[in-house]
């Protein structure tokens, strides 16, 4: 998915930068970056983040950056920042989002004798393209007004320039943009907990294709916010780190609705209550509240040297790093009928060997709740499932054996509670070897997150789009 961190301080801004980024490296897989602007330049580092730490990469580079304006970036995919020289002034440039028409606008680009530096593996760098096309009109908020215009999928961005750092929304607010406040400095984010320790107070969120300009004194609107929002559902349930906020709804509470909410559903009799680490210990602890039912960690995680098991390029790895990652307890285990809430169930490969690991230890029963409905449609959005073949979602290789590869009944899959979606939940459980299987219900995760269903992106659940 990605996240991106921007200040401007009256002061040095480079601490601030250097942590306000790495406060978003649980949003991104594949790199980090950072550029720093003073009087007299633009100053960048960027560094591959699959194998380590952001603050390990790019500490060795703080002592060369030194300036009152920055913007840092974790990205799944593209390297960044740019820096553009323009017409419009030097600018530096971060984004986060996706770009499902890049083949169209490279086309139009090309018919315009336009070219393109930043490629990797033959393909045009998504950040680039959107430094040209606001470098094709005749301002900045031009330029981003373009960008939300043409841009099919997703796109909110910073651009570090002359005269302060723009933060622009993309246009449905799909990926959240905060701005935050201390004495002497403003800065934008995308997750509101790297605002805390730094010293920050939450002054607002940017609306759905809102762009203001942030100056060391205060911040301006320079394009207005629209009327219609999809902000990404999965952000509560998954992605987001739980002190983080956002539309002003906490990750944390959220995610303890959706467990309370799954518990007011279910009958299963348990001894206890789990959550697959990390993101599902926040809906293991809502059930176990709600159920009165202990909660136990017979999973803890070994984090001084695993990283996250989505961070690796290599599917094998991946899987290697969430088995080494998760250390079973026995003595929690043997015996025990244990309920286990997790965030969402993708391929579950990782999660079936979890499970095996359970029954080899002696556990009487295992029994999962997934926190949000089955994942059906891949994302059209944001980075997230678009790497994998769609027959890889675990859904959809269930849809796939009990129709023998016929696609043409997606939507009674995805609702809840109809033959065919009871059918692929069998399957699945069966797949995974658990004594029972139930999702939450997709209008109980709306009503946990508490924003009107027409405001969420729920795509890859119903497959509902907004066009």
């Amino acid at each position: 998915m990605g996240g991106i961190f921007g200040v401007v301080s009256k002061s040095d801004c480079v601490s601030d930068l250097y942590y306000g980024t790495d406060y978003h490296f649980h949003l991104g897989t594949r790199r980090g970056g950072m550029a720093v602007k003073n009087s007299r330049e633009i100053k960048r580092s960027i560094h591959s983040i699959e194998n380590n730490y952001f603050r390990s990469k790019f500490e060795s580079d703080l002592p060369k950056f030194q300036g009152n304006q920055g913007i840092g970036v974790i990205s799944d995919y593209d390297a960044q920042p740019l820096v553009v020289g323009s017409h419009l002034g030097a600018f530096a440039i971060v984004t986060v989002g996706r770009i499902n028409n890049m083949a169209e606008l490279e086309q139009k680009a090309f018919s315009h004798r336009r070219h393109f530096t930043e490629t990797a593996g033959g393909e045009i760098n998504p950040t680039e393209m959107v430094a040209m096309l606001i470098c094709g009109e005749a301002s900045f908020e031009e330029g981003i007004r373009s960008v939300q215009d043409v841009v099919q999928g997703s796109c909110s961005l910073l651009l570090m320039t002359e005269d302060g750092v723009y933060a622009a929304r993309d246009r449905l607010g799909r990926t959240p943009i905060v701005i935050g406040k201390k004495e002497g400095a403003y800065a934008a984010a995308s997750e509101s907990c790297a605002f805390a320790n730094l010293g920050y107070g939450i002054e607002r969120f940017l609306g759905p294709g809102e762009t203001v300009l942030l100056t060391a004194d205060g911040y301006e609107q320079r394009l207005s916010a629209g009327s219609d929002m999809q902000v990404c559902a999965f952000l509560w349930v998954y992605y987001g780190y739980p002190a983080s906020e956002y539309e002003g709804i906490n990750v944390e509470y959220v995610r303890n609705r959706c467990g309370a909410a799954l518990a007011r559903n279910d009958d299963a009799v348990i001894d206890c209550v789990a959550g697959i680490p990390d993101s599902g210990i926040g809906h293991a602890i809502g059930y176990a509240n709600e159920k009165k039912t202990p909660y136990v960690r017979p999973f803890v995680k070994y984090t001084p040297t695993w990283s996250r098991s989505f961070m690796p390029q290599k599917q094998s790895l991946r899987d290697l790093v969430a088995k080494m990652k998760l250390i079973a307890i026995r003595r929690l285990i043997e015996g025990k009928k244990i309920l286990f809430c997790e965030d969402s169930i993708v391929r579950g490969t990782q999660l079936k060997d979890n499970i095996q690991i359970l029954f080899e230890y002696g556990a009487a029963e295992v029994h999962m709740r997934p926190a949000c409905p089955t994942l059906i449609f891949p994302c059209d959005f944001l980075n997230f499932s678009t790497s994998r073949s769609t027959l890889d979602l675990a859904s959809r290789k269930a849809i796939h054996e009990l129709e023998r590869g016929d696609d043409k009944h997606l939507g009674e899959y995805a609702t809840a509670g109809s033959e065919r979606n009871s059918a692929m939940v069998e399957q699945i459980r069966r797949q995974l070897r658990l004594t029972s299987l139930k999702y939450q219900r997709l209008d109980d995760l709306v009503e946990a997150i508490g924003l009107p269903g027409e405001k969420l992106c729920t795509h890859c659940w119903d497959g509902s789009s907004y066009f």
